[in-house]
């Protein structure tokens, strides 16, 4: 295999050191903007340079964000070119376009390391849907956002010093937006349930709500009754029906999402033949990533194409019925639907999930956090 890299960051520049001890791949030229020379590859910044190459069968893009990673992206497609990728949005947002258009190329593209990092999520959803029927996924699928909860539950900081010190620590961006604000885990839980139930979500349908608002007094109630806060993930299918949302959610101590630590990842499927199954780890970092995508590379080798058929075009009805906890803004919707109060903030009987994101659309300085369902 003879790999053009698109992007010499931190992924980009893992799988170079990992692909560089293989026999059965190699990278021959790297599109970069920045002064590198490299003993056994070809730096270019000229885009073109790679497209035009014939010897080159497989484009890997570690280049992140929309633009121009889609225009590479779309043009390695129709150069016959295998495309592998870690860029959870570009693949999330242009499912409908890139994965038609590979087929009809005859060319494979993969991006398992665009949800989980270095966990094998997608590849192992690809592996448990030829034997079942999956009828859920989702979880902690956002390291920035569990290290900035984790440290407010269990060193007390406030969501300012846990959200400084992540971008200390590198877990975080100096803008934050997309972890905070639960894009990144939108984008990835997307394009879990489309491969996961083999359909094509409309983005619009699925809401988010992240973190930006949570405080320290927040994290006190939860910890007084027993909870621990994480942003989660949900997707769920029920009798042709999908529902698929990111909130903040509160988890029974003693659970195992509520152990989870610092910037680590729990992402779950339930089959109705394997029922549970969890998988544990770094959902970013250079080495975890890269060594998904390298092993998408060894797929690519071994024949083994995208993880699931293209399906069709599908809005999320969200009607699952959930407490919250609500906290920041008041009116009477939440009034009516109130059911108790910890402190300052309401706790509201069932509603469904798209009504309580409704009402916080438009009390956006709000924060909620779903409650877990009582059996």
């Amino acid at each position: 295999m003879r790999i053009g890299l698109l992007g010499f960051g931190v992924v980009g520049r893992g799988v170079y050191e990992i692909t560089a001890a293989r026999e059965d791949m190699q990278v021959v030229k790297v599109l970069c903007l920045e002064d590198v020379t490299l003993p056994d590859a070809e730096v270019t910044r000229d885009y073109n340079a790679i497209l035009a190459d014939d010897t080159i069968d497989t484009v890997v893009e570690a280049m992140g964000g929309l633009h121009p990673a889609y225009e590479f992206v779309r043009g390695a497609i129709e150069a016959g070119k295998n495309i592998v990728t870690s860029n959870k949005a570009l693949v999330a947002t242009f499912y409908d376009e890139l994965l038609p258009l590979a087929e009809s190329k005859g060319v494979q593209f993969r991006c398992t390391a665009a949800v989980g990092g270095g966990i094998g999520w997608l590849s192992e959803l690809g592996r448990a849907r030829r034997v079942q029927t999956l009828r859920q996924v989702g979880g902690i699928m956002n390291g920035t956002c569990n290290y900035i909860l984790d440290s407010m539950t269990r060193l007390g900081l406030t969501y300012a010093d846990a959200l400084a010190q992540a971008q200390s620590l590198g877990y975080a961006e100096a803008n934050p937006s997309t972890d905070v604000d639960g894009i990144d885990t939108w984008h990835k839980v997307i394009l879990s349930s489309n491969i996961a139930f083999g359909i094509s979500l409309e983005h619009d349908s699925v809401p988010v709500a992240g973190i930006r608002s949570i405080s320290a007094e927040d994290v006190a109630q939860f910890t007084a009754h027993g909870y621990v806060c994480k942003l989660i993930s949900t997707g769920k299918r029920t009798d042709g029906s999908y529902s698929v949302y990111v909130q903040p959610t509160l988890v029974a101590q003693g659970e195992p999402e509520a152990a989870v630590p610092s910037n680590y990842n729990l992402i779950t499927f339930i089959g109705d033949t394997s029922e549970r199954m969890s998988f544990y780890g770094q959902g970013a970092g250079r080495y975890p990533t890269a060594y998904n995508v390298v092993q998408d590379c060894v797929d690519l080798l071994e024949g083994n194409g995208f993880y699931s058929v293209y399906g069709e075009k599908i809005k999320a009805v969200n009607d699952d019925m959930l407490c919250y906890y609500v906290r920041g803004a008041a009116d009477a919707w939440l009034e009516s639907n109130k059911a108790d109060a910890w402190g300052e903030a309401v706790i509201t009987k069932p509603v469904a999930v798209a009504d309580m994101h409704a009402w916080l659309k438009n009390h956006p300085g709000a924060f909620i956090a779903a409650l877990p369902i009582k059996n």
